[in-house]
């Protein structure tokens, strides 16, 4: 599986961007999938995960009800919106994918396949 992330930029605070993350490779509908991010000097962190069953979603509290995350297996695309941008949102995002097992992980390792990354900066 490759992953091309894209929608990345610089923003002033509140707002909004939508990332997009599509698959190339093979069908990622059975495939849980994940946004990470990963500010300067700091570790890469979770942002969000859609399970491949049900759709089920999950957000890091810091971005609950800003952030959005979606799929569309059909583009075999995942997609995160992002509303109400603020400084601290600055990073580069990464979009991530595994073999679906049912339940959402926020651990980086268990992703097999990542995305380059795009940059997104907010500014006050």
């Amino acid at each position: 599986v490759q992953l091309q992330a894209s929608g990345g930029g610089l923003v002033q605070a509140g707002a909004s961007l939508r990332l997009s993350c599509a698959a190339s490779g093979r069908a990622v509908s059975n495939y849980d999938l994940a946004w990470f991010r990963q500010a300067p000097g700091k570790q890469r962190e979770f942002v969000a995960a859609i399970s491949w069953r049900f759709d089920s979603t999950y957000h890091t509290d810091s971005v609950k009800g800003r952030f959005t995350i979606s799929r569309d297996n059909v583009k075999n695309t995942v997609y995160l919106q992002m509303n109400s941008l603020k400084p601290e949102d600055t990073a580069v995002y990464y979009c991530a994918a595994r073999l679906g097992a049912g339940v959402i992980v926020p651990r980086a390792w268990e992703y097999a396949y990542w995305g380059q990354g795009t940059l997104v900066t907010v500014s006050s």
